[in-house]
């Protein structure tokens, strides 16, 4: 190809899902930068987006990952199942259908064609060659083809994906028979084994994995021949485990004190699953919590250890990960049962020819087999060996001393430092990158699609980087070039901060366990002031913290040292940031919340900011309107891609849209990046109480608390999550342990008590409270009557329960005096509400203390009426669907009190149908009989 590059081209090796799922994120990437950008893929393949693993043309051949997992876009992890649901509106396209590969494949194909439509300058070719070679030279990057032509390139990347599979374990007389089929997935080979009718019936498979599980769905069925017996044979003769019929969540365990050894981990490994068996019943959330950390696990162990997993450990974990859809699983578990198929351990010891066509095998356990074929099904080669491949052999080949790859672990793959290839005298100054099975050795797990496609954007993102390079504004605003810029320490998301390298470390530190939602975030920014006094953007998040997440700081006097700083060290972005902030505390709420908005507009990946600005657990955010936030989250996509920390505020954005499907699959995205991310386990837990799926909820909940959220530091509120499951399955008992212990002061003070440990007490009144059917009241019996409220209004303090000034938390000072049975310092609440100059607090708050008030006195029927025209209006307060429940399950008590069985019921059902709920179901019946009693049916 003639380099006439008028734009940044990148020659990416290898077509399939590695390749695809590279150039759909190299546009991606181009179009969020603004640049123009050339793809070459390079593969002699008819078709992209296919590959070995979705080259078939069989519907039978499943993918072993749900499809709610399967999304190109990590962002919207439901696109995958939408593009299935127009394609086949016929069918079943739920996130937890196993859907044929193929589908996939066409997906992919139709994603890159869209990522490239349209008239920006970002182009894609196709050359059906096969790459043979690369060097570097003046003009870039040149790859050489088996045509004999070159393609130049400012960058490649090696995506050739997995290799054919290997047979030397086979007889030479094996490996010559025409009987013998040595690569399954290339074209037509398996259609010759099912279109033989004449031969000797019985097929010998070597290979008892997922390849052959495969082969076996193709050579059975109606239209197979049905005297064919099938014999699968293995070294250990054992199948893949098979997935769950529903989709579970994973247990990811928290791997900081598991050691360095290989016997270290077998031995935490065995308890983390044996674990998990207990709390849930099932190994497969331990299994899938351990693959989100294994790429870790591995990286620690040194290369004996890793020799031996290899050697001893590898197998039983491929088939625990890697494991059967239900229904191939299915089909598999009734041949066997038929006697179709059989399966043994062992290996071919010799083949012969047999008279008429087919082998005769013999067996390492001494047994005969007389077939007319034989299927390696030992799956796709892993290891790169010296004449296995030309390219991975120039890469190997030194020029002038040195060859631009090395082999790592095993031979599994090239090594790399994070995507970008390794030298052989290990430097990274080639642009060249790699993914997928190419990294195993590196990574290990780096074949399955998520993992892939996490890659995939990844280097996306460092390749365009490289080659277009943005401008690098300097602190007093002066631009220089981005090929050449001046260095200066940069922030987790990138943004460069005018401070010493040794103080930007302990800020980092400190703003990733803000964006985790970890404690400790207010000591590691006192740090990094320490370290340089005048930093001033680690000054104005002191103060922030302070202002709104409680931390012990001086706030006004951070915020001073913030500007002063601001003022003699600082970029247009730090100046901007301290005025914010500033804003923000000294409470000019209208000015405040524009000029914040008007920075993130500017400065999108300041995650300081959009933490201040997007309503969540740890900050009140500049809206309480539900749609301007999610209107906030979702405008943020271009700035933010695949991170992980956005991706968290985009599920919990998607489960209060009720967007539940959505909402769980970004979490579990969040997670495999972020196993500590609070946001993203918030969501999740949402997600799993929204959908009624409480005993599950619970304890996945604990599992991450104990493991992954050992450092959370709003571990009160998981608390009251947990607890709220507990309510829901009617484990009062459960619940009031886990108030003395993790949520009954001095465990938990101040505005978290309010929230957490006092609502709890009221939602206990109102819900688990004994029915009685005869007088049509709601009242307690005996040990069912919730702790004392008093001593939570003690430790939160008069300030915060007398004169609130947020809805939100004057919502919650009402509860609480309301489960406390105060009614004059209720009455004295509801008079402060009512003079506020916070609109959802003087009409919203006020009207609901005006409804406890009257339910205090008993006056059931007026407390219902004034609740039920308060609902609709409620999401002004603030708050999740989740919080604001307990105004509706307040109305509930008071229609149950008052005798209104119909209207009950009404909200019953209702409730009923948004989420399945033991507890709710429990009180229908009560309800549903008390009203057969009454009306003498």
């Amino acid at each position: 190809m003639q380099d006439d590059r008028p734009t940044p081209r990148v020659v990416v090796i290898g077509a399939g899902a590695s390749g695809s799922l590279t150039a759909l994120h190299l546009a991606r990437a181009a179009r969020r930068r603004g640049t123009s950008l050339d793809v070459v893929l390079v593969d002699p393949a008819a078709h992209r987006a296919r590959g070995t693993a979705f080259g078939t043309t069989d519907p039978q051949h499943l993918l072993n990952v749900a499809a709610g997992g399967m999304s190109a876009l990590p962002e919207d992890p439901g696109h995958f199942v939408a593009w299935r649901a127009r394609q086949h509106p016929e069918l079943m396209t739920e996130p937890g259908v196993f859907a044929p590969r193929v589908d996939w494949g066409r997906y992919l194909d139709e994603t890159v064609a869209q990522a490239f439509a349209g008239r920006d300058p970002v182009g894609l070719r196709h050359l059906r060659v096969r790459a043979t070679g690369i060097r570097r030279d003046d003009s870039g990057v040149v790859v050489t083809t088996d045509d004999g032509h070159v393609v130049v390139g400012d960058a490649v990347v090696l995506a050739t994906g997995e290799k054919p599979p290997g047979f030397a374990w086979a007889p030479e007389a094996l490996q010559r028979s025409a009987f013998f089929v040595p690569d399954p997935w290339a074209p037509g080979a398996v259609d010759v084994v099912r279109r033989d009718a004449a031969g000797p019936p019985d097929v010998l498979l070597i290979g008892t994995g997922l390849t052959m599980v495969d082969v076996v769905l193709s050579l059975t069925g109606p239209s197979q021949r049905p005297d064919r017996h099938l014999h699968a044979v293995s070294r250990h003769g054992e199948l893949p485990k098979r997935h769950s019929d529903e989709l579970q969540l994973a247990a990811i365990p928290e791997i900081d004190d598991w050691g360095v050894s290989l016997e270290d981990y077998r031995t935490r490994a065995a308890e983390h699953i044996a674990g998990v068996q207990r709390a849930t019943g099932d190994w497969r959330p331990a299994v899938d919590g351990l693959r989100t950390v294994v790429q870790a696990l591995w990286q620690r162990l040194d290369e004996s250890d890793r020799t031996a997993f290899l050697r001893d450990d590898a197998s039983t974990w491929g088939r625990l990960r890697h494991r059967m859809p239900p229904g191939s699983a299915d089909v598999i578990t009734a041949l066997e049962a038929s006697g179709t198929l059989t399966r043994s351990s062992g290996e071919v010891a010799a083949a012969e020819p047999l008279t008429g066509g087919g082998l005769r095998v013999t067996l390492t356990d001494g047994s005969v087999h007389d077939v007319g074929w034989v299927v390696n099904c030992t799956g796709t080669s892993i290891v790169v060996r010296p004449g296995g491949d030309p390219l991975a052999d120039d890469l190997l080949t030194p020029r002038a001393g040195v060859s631009l790859g090395r082999l790592s672990t095993a031979g599994l793959g090239l090594q790399t430092e994070g995507g970008r290839l390794v030298d052989s005298v290990g430097s990274t100054g080639a642009p060249i990158w790699t993914l997928g099975s190419v990294r195993r050795g590196e990574l290990y797990e780096s074949t399955a699609i998520p993992e892939i496609r996490t890659q995939a954007a990844q280097i996306a993102t460092a390749v365009i980087e490289e080659i277009a390079p943005e401008p690098r504004r300097l602190a007093d605003g002066r631009l220089v070039g981005g090929h050449h810029p001046v260095a200066r320490p940069r922030d987790p998301l990138g943004l460069p901060l005018s401070t010493t390298a040794e103080a930007a470390a302990a800020y980092n530190a400190g703003l990733e366990r803000l964006m985790r939602l970890q404690s400790g975030a207010d000591e590691k920014l006192l740090e990094a002031v320490a370290l340089d006094p005048d930093f001033s953007v680690a000054h104005a998040a002191l103060a922030m913290l302070g202002h709104e997440g409680g931390s012990s700081v001086d706030v006004r006097a951070s915020l001073e040292s913030a500007r002063q700083s601001a003022r003699s060290r600082a970029d247009d972005r730090e100046r901007s940031l301290v005025d914010v902030v500033g804003r923000r505390v000294e409470d000019v709420r209208n000015s405040g919340a524009t000029a914040l908005m008007n920075h993130i507009a500017q400065h999108p990946r300041d995650v300081l900011a959009v933490s201040a600005a997007v309503p969540t657990i740890a900050f009140s955010g500049v809206t309480d309107i539900q749609q301007e936030a999610w209107e906030l989250v979702e405008g943020l996509a271009p700035a933010y891609g695949d991170h992980w920390w956005y991706i968290s505020l985009l599920a919990f954005t998607r489960q209060d849209q009720s967007r539940f499907d959505d909402a769980g699959l970004l979490a579990e995205t969040a997670l495999e990046c972020e196993p500590t991310s609070g946001h993203a386990v918030h969501a999740q837990t949402h997600v799993m109480y929204e959908t009624g799926r409480h005993d599950a909820g619970r304890a996945w909940l604990d599992h991450w608390v104990a493991e992954s959220g050992r450092a959370a530091s709003h571990r009160a509120h998981f608390s009251w999550h947990a607890a709220l499951h507990e309510l829901a399955i009617g484990d009062t008992e459960a619940v009031r342990q886990r108030y003395y212990t993790q949520l009954a002061p001095p465990t938990v003070t101040g505005v978290r008590a309010l929230i957490d440990s006092a609502s709890l007490l009221w939602r206990w009144v109102v819900t688990t409270s004994g029915w009685d059917a005869a007088a049509g009241t709601a009242a307690f019996t005996g040990e069912a009557a919730p702790p004392p409220v008093e001593c939570v209004l003690d430790a939160v303090g008069p300030a915060l329960v007398d004169h609130p000034e947020t809805p939100f938390v004057a919502l919650h000072a009402a509860l609480a005096l309301a489960a406390a049975g105060d009614l004059p310092r209720l009455a004295a609440l509801r008079t402060h509400c009512q003079g506020s100059s916070e609109p959802a607090v003087r009409t919203t708050v006020a009207s609901v203390c005006e409804a406890l008030l009257a339910a205090g006195e008993h006056r059931w029927g007026e407390a219902a009426r004034v609740l039920a025209d308060v609902l609709p209006g409620l999401p002004r307060v603030g708050g999740s669907a989740a919080q604001r429940e307990i105004v509706e399950e307040t109305l509930l008590y008071c229609l149950v009190s008052d005798g209104q069985a119909e209207r009950a019921l009404a909200l019953l059902d209702g409730r009923l149908d948004r989420r399945s709920s033991p507890l709710d179901q429990r009180r229908r019946d009560s309800v549903g009989s008390r009203n057969v009693i009454r009306s003498g049916r």
